[in-house]
């Protein structure tokens, strides 16, 4: 029997869902006055995928870290609709992992509609050797 060959780091993707709940607003965060979906909660949706998106490459030990990130928030989503975030790897080098994202509606009165769309950028590291420069 053979190991499994690892898998195509350029076909990583991830697809997550969430619901958008009274804690995920604007004016819950702090970041607007409006009951919808505060950007810092779509950020933190979309890195969660991108983070699920190159677990499988990850080495025993290793994580990644978030080191630049380019966001549009293109239509608001009140509390209760539900949405899908996908991350999926463009470009790979070496450590370094590119990623677009994206988030759409999967209900309402405008189910598929582009929530937010954009580009994070994760390095893998090694967990114990990052918090041990930290000093």
């Amino acid at each position: 029997m053979t190991d499994p060959s690892p898998p195509d780091r350029a076909s990583l993707t991830a697809v997550l869902r969430f619901t958008v709940t009274e804690d995920d607003t604007a004016a819950a965060l702090g970041s607007g006055s409006l009951p919808v979906l505060a950007t810092p909660r779509l950020l933190a949706w979309c890195e969660a995928a991108t983070c699920a998106a190159i677990e499988p490459v990850l080495p025993p030990g290793g994580t990644s870290v978030g080191t630049r990130v380019v966001l549009e928030h293109l239509a608001p989503s009140p509390v209760g609709r539900h949405l899908e975030v996908t991350a999926s790897v463009a470009h790979v080098d070496g450590r370094l992992h590119r990623l677009t994202v994206g988030a759409r509606h999967l209900s309402g009165d405008r189910p598929g509609a582009v929530v937010g769309a954009g580009e994070v950028t994760r390095v893998i590291v090694d967990a114990e050797r990052f918090l041990d420069r930290l000093g």
